[in-house]
């Protein structure tokens, strides 16, 4: 390469390098100005206002991790500005647990606390009063006080509790109550939802699950939106309206019918004060779904369910909320419910329902109990052992009327030694229910109480399903004849249903066990929970339909729920 070469490769390297620093010499340029701005402000800053930079805001006030220790060591009642904490043990586990440091005020409130009043506030959607929570503590320009800090917590434990076990002791208004939920551990549980910040998340989760639970919460926001509303038609009190009459009522009948969704298909009436067939016709099917007497005529109890304002229905649903809280938290995959309010059984799997079975409950002096329990064994053609109860207030009033009805109807007498006591040499009338000596059992038979099969759930109330002679009553409506066992419509089938995990039980087989009226127990491999509720508010193909309040169970547990 010669010389002039090198020189023009020099000069376009030379250019090529101005190019590339140009902007480096453009930025040292407005830095330099920059620089030369500041120095200008400051020489100037003895003769102009002086600019301010606010300070930062103190965080919200804190309890300290020691006051926290000192209040949680007094004895309960503990009162945090004259409300007192009402879950003290789970409180004081949690704050144990984080070295009693403040998890809701201080330096957390601006974003803990609105998370925790949005939390509390869905109580609401489950029948309950958010305000029981301290809610309004939490709202506010006041919400960051260092007094909520324990009452935020306390607060969050207990509605947790109250989601996952409900808020009323069972046992205090339904005392024949036997099924227990697990234990919670409420305050790892709160620990892990303030570190995952899902304090809503987590509570909603604690609630029942099931689809059931769902359509009641859909219900009741329908009827509170009805009762906010106001204009719900309103049925008057007089005589008894039947078919055939006129009367100014029967227009409030119609309308009220029509609100409840019954005339939906119905023309309009050319005389709508004249009960006519067709009106008579849609307060039969009302009747029939309620379990009212399926007359046709609005009497006394017909007319007061006609009568019921929308909000007596929030607090039914309210009720009926609280009840499906006190159930287990499983159910079982597969698994029977009996609504004895509904006088019905429904077999389900996986989510589903595969049969349903209308069923006989308790009169009212023999109340069918609530409980949960798992059936293990089935009895086909089941002797009767006769309770004692049963044995002196009916049998023993029976055999004095009827001295033959003891052999007619297979029953066996039997003495203090367990031997067999000829009836024909009893004179019954010489006992009375205090000096009845005997035992008395029935033979399997088409006169035993308790048909041609038992499905056994053992419990402390001795109550389970069975069969019956009398195949009437599932006619009724209302079916409240037993002496608190429930009677099913269709036992063996059900039976069949309960044995499906072994193939050796098919239906077949079962009815021919029970043509031999030989008795044969039948232990299931695996075991099926029976869930025995009684809901007022039962829910259909998702829609609610509302039921006679058999046992009045419902006003107790309601006032119990609209106590603070």
């Amino acid at each position: 390469m010669g010389a002039a070469d090198c020189r023009r490769g020099g000069k376009r390297e030379q250019r090529a390098l101005r190019r590339r620093s140009a902007p480096l010499r453009a930025s040292l340029s407005r830095a330099l100005g920059l620089l030369a701005l500041v120095l200008l402000l400051g020489a100037c800053a003895g003769r102009g206002p002086s600019i301010e930079v606010p300070p930062e805001a103190p965080p919200p006030p804190a309890l300290s991790a020691e006051e926290i220790h000192q209040l949680l060591g007094r004895a309960p009642p503990i009162l945090i500005d004259g409300v007192a904490l009402g879950n003290v043990d789970a409180v004081r586990s949690f704050y144990a647990a984080r070295e009693h440091r403040p998890a809701f005020t201080g330096i957390e409130c601006t974003r803990r606390m609105p998370a925790l009043a949005e939390a509390l506030a869905q109580a609401a959607a489950h029948g309950l009063n958010p305000a029981d929570y301290h809610l309004d503590r939490f709202r506010g320009a006041a919400a960051c006080a260092a007094a909520n800090e324990l009452l935020a917590s306390d607060a969050w434990l207990r509605l947790a509790q109250h989601l996952h076990a409900g808020r009323i002791d069972p046992r205090t208004v339904e005392p024949d109550w036997t099924a227990t939920r697990p234990e919670l551990d409420r305050a790892t549980l709160l620990t892990q939802a303030l570190a995952q910040e899902t304090l809503a998340a987590s509570l909603a989760a604690l609630a029942p699950q099931d689809a059931y639970y769902r359509a009641l919460q859909a219900a009741l926001a329908l009827w509170r939106e009805r009762a906010q509303g106001g204009n719900w038609p309103v049925l008057d009190s007089g005589p008894t309206l039947r078919p055939g009459d006129r009367d100014p009522r029967v227009r409030q009948l119609r309308e009220r019918l029509a609100a409840e969704g019954y005339l939906a298909e119905l023309p309009a009436a050319a005389d709508p004060e004249l009960y006519d067939g067709e009106l008579a016709q849609q307060l039969r099917r009302y009747q029939q779904a309620a379990h009212l007497d399926v007359d046709g005529a609005v009497g006394r109890e017909t007319l007061a369910e006609l009568t019921r304002s929308p909000a007596e229905r929030v607090a039914q649903l309210a009720a009926n909320l609280e009840r499906w809280r006190w159930l287990p938290d499983s159910l079982g995959e597969r698994h029977i419910r009996v609504n004895i309010a509904d006088f019905q059984l429904e077999a389900r799997a996986g989510g589903r329902i595969e049969a349903v079975h209308r069923i006989i409950v308790g009169k009212q002096l023999r109340r069918t109990p609530s409980f949960s329990a798992s059936m293990r064994y089935i009895v086909v053609n089941p002797w009767w052992e006769v309770p004692r109860r049963l044995a002196v207030e009916d049998k023993l009033p029976l055999f004095q009327r009827e001295p033959e009805a003891v052999q007619r109807l297979g029953f066996q007498v039997l003495d203090a030694s367990n031997q067999i006591v000829d009836p024909a040499g009893i004179d019954w009338n010489a006992y009375t229910r205090r000096s009845f000596p005997f035992r008395l059992r029935q033979q399997p038979g088409p006169e035993n109480a308790l048909g041609k099969v038992k499905l056994m759930f053992p419990n402390r109330h001795d109550v389970y399903l069975h069969d019956t002679p009398g195949r009437t009553l599932f006619e009724r409506s209302r079916r409240n004849f037993s002496s608190g066992c429930m009677r099913v419509e269709h036992p063996l089938a059900l039976a069949a249903w309960a044995l499906a995990d072994s193939q050796a039980w098919p239906l077949a087989r079962l009815e021919a066990i029970a043509a031999s009226q030989k008795e044969t127990s039948i232990s299931l491999k695996q075991r099926v929970p029976v869930h025995v509720q009684y809901l007022t508010a039962v829910v259909d193909a998702g829609e609610v339909r509302f039921v006679y309040d058999l046992y009045q169970r419902d006003a107790a547990l309601i006032a119990a729920l609209q106590t603070p």
